[in-house]
């Protein structure tokens, strides 16, 4: 069963649409929904929990459509959005007593591990927080309910390495069950390549690719030459280039470059760019 199955999504508002989104998010996996500031990522995961209504397509969450039977559906995600919003005057002992009454599945004992294991003080009011601690409190809520399915909204925009580390390895540990997975929008592309078995590319409300990472850096790479050497390669195997006085840096499909050729990785940040730089 996928997690995930967003089919023809659309929405608009005044100067901005989401249009035709199509992703597919398979059970046990970590998908990055990557894009500038305004692309659409908190359109997509507001309409995912039916925040916003849209104009158009299917979402199903762990095979149910988004709004059917929606109390168990919420019950079984966990949602972090770029706002912590809790009360600023509670504690985050006092936290979690209200949510043992808001989800049926509360586990107070792992929710009191989480505190731990993040080091969140227990009696420290929620105004006097960091915003890291903030984020990381959002988090162990979330992930104190058996929830299923992670939707994670910018939530490691603002936060130092260090916690942003942390958190990390947090959700790479969450989906080590394969009945969890995880939906994560960021503009942190690094953040994202560390933990996604899955990127979605979106620009301007459009969805560029939706693939698995790994297929996609085995399938492109970046050379170093001169122009000369450049000319003598299949032009189709060629993306995109960028010429200085020192030579010509070229992003390329691995699979049509001579063996002789050397290539070096490319990262999910710089096929990123290349691919908005295409679109536009």
């Amino acid at each position: 069963m996928n997690a995930l199955e967003i089919k023809n999504l659309s929405k608009s508002f005044s100067g901005f649409k989401l249009d035709n989104l199509n992703l597919t998010l398979p059970s046990g996996c970590i998908m990055g929904l990557i894009g500038e500031n305004g692309a659409g990522k908190s359109t997509a995961i507001k309409l995912i929990l039916d925040m916003l209504h849209k104009d158009s397509g299917t979402i199903k969450i762990l095979g149910r459509e988004n709004q059917e039977n929606i109390y168990l559906t919420k019950e079984e995600i966990g949602v972090v959005m770029d706002e912590v919003g809790i009360p600023e005057c509670l504690n985050a002992k006092q936290v979690g007593k209200i949510m043992s009454y808001t989800f049926r599945n509360w586990n107070d004992e792992e929710y009191a591990n989480y505190l731990k294991k993040l080091s969140i003080p227990a009696d420290k009011p929620f105004k006097d927080f960091s915003r890291g601690m903030k984020m990381k409190l959002g988090i162990a809520i979330a992930m104190s309910h058996e929830s299923k399915l992670l939707l994670l909204d910018e939530a490691t925009s603002g936060l130092d390495p260090v916690v942003r580390d942390e958190v990390v390895e947090m959700l790479s540990e969450f989906t080590r069950d394969e009945n969890h997975s995880i939906l994560i929008s960021s503009h942190i592309v690094s953040d994202l390549e560390k933990l996604c078995d899955y990127v979605a590319f979106l620009h301007k409300g459009k969805l560029l690719l939706c693939e698995e990472k790994d297929r996609l850096l085995g399938e492109y790479g970046i050379i170093h030459c001169t122009a000369e050497q450049l000319s003598e390669l299949d032009p189709k195997a060629i993306k995109h280039k960028k010429e200085t006085p020192y030579g010509v840096e070229a992003i390329v499909l691995r699979d049509n470059i001579p063996s002789n050729i050397k290539i070096s990785p490319i990262s999910i940040e710089e096929l990123f760019i290349f691919m908005v730089r295409e679109a536009e």
